[in-house]
């Protein structure tokens, strides 16, 4: 097949040709004329599984005949090899090392949180992987240069990290990695000594890791052996490839260094790749000006003198795009317009892109058109409905159970599907949503259930109410404990979930389909390895549970579109589409941060002989020059995000810098021809939301709707008069519609809460007040009375701790107040409801004072606590209007027992802040003009032309109503007019 020689056999593919196509031609046209059978002799090694599918595509274009022996590099390892144990599963690893890093943690807490142990240990596993990859041991570390001069935090690093040595051990059992390259090693020394003369390829492989690289050197020195990379750069000069590693720190972060490590451990030079096909590049002009613009720093310089040289620059970027959109949702958006177009014209179209938001919202945006492309990398298992379930079960193992969390499984699509009551299960859930969220409580317990249940008297409720309880509340309290127990726990819980009441574990839906069985897999995993972690606390559990979930991925089981592809930058090798689409070309996307490092800096990694940082930037942008050598390609990225402005990816900014660089030869007018290119893309991509013109919704104008007279509020509280005279919508919605705010499905402390139980606390602290009590006794009763209203009220914790530091900061204020109060008079009322008839009008104004005090005169007092701010005069006056309405109706006898009583004057008793008092708004005659102005108010709402507008008198634009997105504000702006409509 190969002509002898004495040097190591490379070859190469320039970028942007259609790699396996060339690979597969490449070794055609090299067995004509030979016998038929020999291609059968031929060994072909490729980089991954979409490789391996792309070239037997390739093989079945030129008809029938014997294919080579075709295997994943990958896959050496695992080859049953004498005298090499099997490879230690990685979770066995991961959860040996966690044991360890557990009692590193335990003895230095400060070196990291015990929450993050798993993570830890996963990156310790990394490590311990590139380390047996790239040929480092342990003994590396003890090198007086590496060990020296670094900060205490990675001196104990370097200390931990020696603990690891046995894992490098001659009968340390090997884990994947180690084994990957104990098999090359073996395979290295037994051709040394009887070289196979069959052909053997490796293709698609850059070199980048050790291991791979030694295999490549084995191969490429073999009698019939030989490399084929992708996207050599032919084009780069002599003087650019020296620079890759003139200065002190290679540059690694350039797309061809790997070449030149490569081509170097190998004993040769760049020069000496040779090659493989006649296929060429859709556009070698292109490929020199990509060449130039990723030239290394140093030499950027030569971008006057070689630019020069490339011609006009107009006819190069001919297939170049460049879309650069406002958001990251108007680049899916346009991207995905892009496909559609692609999938009309039947051209074949591979989106690119390491951002898998960014692909889930192109998956999305195509939606709309049923076209599903063919995603490589899949669903991520653990946002699989499987996967999904299997997180939220473990999270509430050892938790107080929540009513967002009870309600999340409850509503999950594989809840209670081990039997023909699913349909029930829906409609219980759905009514105990609504009792939960409208009464409570944030914790609901087995009892609650009960209640609920019992409440409408149906057995199949009362049924699954009691499996409720037996389901959920038998992990309330799980503790640590071993990993197999815990596990298994978790796995029960599961199933019987899915099962539901009555329901058969088998036949629940948890398992099926292709997530069910990836899911169970990842599952059976902790299983057979369990017994390697040791003892596992609830929420360790659900963070290891979570990365393995992470860890896996799904296909997509319904028919994918045969033209629209979404790749991953590892397959922007394989080539073959007509259109390449570069996506999310933003600095720390493509490419990507690198992860930060708990265990080595950046020049302990370097001295060591470990992978930079710069490598995987390397890896990167050699992708990315591949890629952008396809026949149509379009760059794209997001000028900003959800947080702010972005920064383009350093190849773009190159390449628009070089362009802009090169006015002469047509430079500025092409990157303006790709930006137009773009803005079309753009424009098209936005109208696609724009209805047609004459669908066209027309925006909602400011209501004001005037319901019959009938239908009008008779009786009202004194609380919903500012309501209604500031958003008299508002009233429209709650009491006449009769519309009532759910509350949000995770409950919270709120403001609203912490008033209504500080109300209850003061009620039932004067309410029960000793004849005589000094001011030490009541200040010890009020704040035991808070504790333990604050216990039986407040399920969380930190409110309980941080509210009652609160009222014990203001108590000695209040009680000093209160025991003035004392000496003037009586609280007579407390939180009685009183009414009272207007005149001449058909309605009633109801109150329920906090506190009414009998003074010793024979007149009241009326006082109302507040948590928040008390409102300020010209409030009182105009709005808040409370106090004013509960005077006039104390001395119009609207409660019983008082009777008509002379309202000596109202106060705010203050319950936050300094816990001081307010006095409410005075003024001869201010009571009757404002019984006065209540009638005049109800009345105006009792004639048919008046409107419930919304938003009448806001106190702040900002502030949001309960029923704002009812009225549709923000299709109209607070100045707007109102149109009233009568509604029927």
């Amino acid at each position: 097949m190969f002509e002898p020689q004495d040097s190591p056999r490379l070859f190469g593919m320039p970028p942007g040709t259609d790699f396996p196509r060339a690979v597969v031609r490449g070794i055609v046209e090299r067995m004509d004329g030979a016998a038929a059978e020999a291609t059968a002799r031929v060994t072909l090694y490729v980089n991954s599984a979409r490789m391996l599918r792309s070239v037997r595509t390739a093989f079945d274009a030129h008809g029938a005949r014997f294919l080579p022996r075709l295997r994943l590099v990958t896959d050496l390892g695992r080859d049953p090899m004498a005298g090499l144990p099997a490879a230690v599963p990685p979770l066995r690893r991961r959860l040996q090392l966690s044991r360890l890093i557990k009692r590193l943690v335990v003895h230095e807490p400060d070196i990291a949180a015990d929450t993050t142990i798993y993570d830890l240990a996963d990156s310790l596993a990394r490590l311990i992987d590139e380390m047996h990859g790239e040929g480092v041991s342990p003994d590396a570390f003890e090198a007086s240069e590496v060990a020296e001069n670094h900060a205490a935090h990675w001196e104990r690093s370097l200390a931990f990290l020696r603990i690891v040595a046995p894992y490098f051990g001659l009968d340390a059992p090997p884990d994947v990695e180690a084994r990957q390259r104990q098999v090359i090693e073996s395979l290295a020394r037994r051709w040394t000594d009887e070289p196979v003369t069959d052909p053997v390829i490796v293709a698609g492989s850059t070199g980048s890791r050790g291991a791979t690289a030694a295999f490549m050197r084995a191969v490429a020195n073999l009698p019939q052996g030989a490399v084929v990379l992708p996207g050599v750069d032919f084009e780069m000069p002599q003087r650019a490839w020296d620079s890759l590693s003139s200065g002190p720190i290679p540059g690694e972060d350039h797309p061809q260094y790997r070449f030149l490590h490569l081509t170097r451990r190998m004993g040769t030079t760049p020069d000496s790749i040779r090659i493989w096909s006649d296929d060429t590049a859709p556009d070698p002009a292109r490929n020199r000006l990509i060449s130039l613009a990723l030239r290394p720093a140093p030499v950027t310089d030569q971008w006057i003198e070689d630019g020069a040289a490339l011609g006009a620059l107009t006819p190069m970027v001919q297939g170049l795009t460049l879309i650069e959109a406002g958001s990251p949702r108007e680049e899916a958006q346009a991207i995905a317009v892009c496909l559609r177009d692609a999938a009309e014209t039947g051209c074949t179209a591979a989106l690119i892109t390491p951002d898998r938001m960014l692909t889930r919202r192109v998956a999305a945006a195509l939606d709309r058109w049923g076209i599903v492309p063919d995603d490589s990398a899949g669903e991520p298992l653990s946002q699989s409905a499987p996967g999904r379930f299997l997180r939220h079960t473990a999270e509430l193992l050892g938790a107080r159970l929540s009513t967002e969390a009870l309600l999340v499984l409850l509503k999950h699509p594989l809840t209670s599907t081990g039997a023909d009551t699913r349909g029930d299960h829906l409609r219980f859930t759905r009514d105990l949503e609504l009792r939960l969220r409208r009464y409570g409580p944030a914790f609901p317990t087995p009892g609650d259930l009960m209640v609920w249940a019992k409440a409408h008297g149906e057995g199949e409720r009362i049924t699954w109410a009691e499996w409720l309880g037996q389901v959920f509340w038998a992990v309330e309290g799980v503790g640590e404990r071993p990993l197999p127990e815990i596990a298994e726990t978790h796995l029960t819980l599961c199933e019987d979930l899915a099962a539901g009441p009555g329901g058969q574990r088998s036949a629940s839906k948890l398992w099926r389909k292709e997530a069910g069985r990836a899911a169970r897999a990842k599952m059976e995993e902790i299983r057979r390895e369990a017994s390697h972690g040791g003892t596992f606390r609830p929420h360790e559990y659900a963070d290891l549970v979570g990365a393995l979930l992470r860890d896996g991925s799904v296909r997509r089981t319904e028919r994918t579109h045969p033209n629209i592809m979404i790749w991953g930058r590892l397959e922007a090798r394989v080539q073959g589409a007509d259109l390449v689409i570069l996506a999310g070309l933003n600095d720390g996307v493509w490419p990507e941060n690198p992860a930060p490092d708990p265990w080595l800096s950046r020049q302990m990694r370097l001295k060591a002989g470990l992978l930079l940082p710069e490598r995987r930037v390397g890896l990167s942008a050699h992708d990315f020059q591949q890629a952008a050598g396809a026949r149509r390609v379009i760059l794209s990225r997001a000028i900003r995000d959800a947080e702010a402005q972005t920064v383009p990816s350093r190849w773009l900014v190159r390449l628009t810098n070089l362009l802009n660089g090169l006015p002469v030869s047509g430079g500025t007018e092409a990157l303006a021809l790709m930006r137009a290119r773009g803005k079309a893309w753009l424009e098209i991509g936005r109208a696609v939301d724009l209805p047609c013109r004459e669908h066209r919704a027309k925006k909602a104008p400011r209501p004001a709707p005037r319901p019959p007279i009938e239908a009008r509020p008779t009786a009202l509280p004194v609380t919903a008069i500012q309501q209604l005279i500031r958003d008299p919508y508002a009233v429209y919605a709650e009491r006449i519609l009769r519309l009532r705010p759910l509350d949000p499905l995770r409950a919270a402390p709120d403001a609203r809460l912490r008033g209504k139980v500080l109300h209850e606390i003061v009620e039932s602290f004067i309410r029960d007040r000793p004849a005589s009590e000094g001011l030490a006794e009541a200040r010890a009763r009020l704040l035991a009375l808070a504790q333990a209203k604050l216990a039986e009220d407040i399920p969380w914790p930190s409110a309980q701790r941080l509210w009652l530091s609160r009222l014990s900061r203001i108590a000695d204020t209040f009680l000093t107040s209160e025991l003035a109060r004392q000496e003037l008079g009586v609280p007579f009322l407390l939180e009685e409801k009183g009414s009272i008839s207007l005149e001449n009008l058909v309605f009633t104004l109801i109150a329920k004072p906090d506190r009414i005090d009998l003074l010793n005169d024979g007149r009241v007092h009326i006082f109302d606590y507040k948590t928040g701010a008390p409102p300020s005069d010209k409030k009182q006056r105009v709005f808040d209007k409370q106090l004013l309405l509960e005077a006039a109706m104390a001395e119009r006898g609207a409660f019983a027992e008082l009777g008509p009583r002379e309202v000596a004057g109202t106060t705010y008793i203050h319950l936050g802040g300094d816990g001081g008092e307010r006095p409410g708004i005075e003024g001869d005659g201010l009571v009757e003009q404002t019984w006065v102005e209540l009638h005049r108010l109800i009345g105006r709402y009792g004639q048919p032309q008046t409107g419930y507008i919304s938003r009448r008198a806001v106190f702040e634009i900002r502030h949001r109503g309960d029923y704002d997105h009812l009225a549709r504000f923000g299709e109209w702006m607070a100045g707007d007019k109102s149109e009233p409509e009568d509604v029927g």
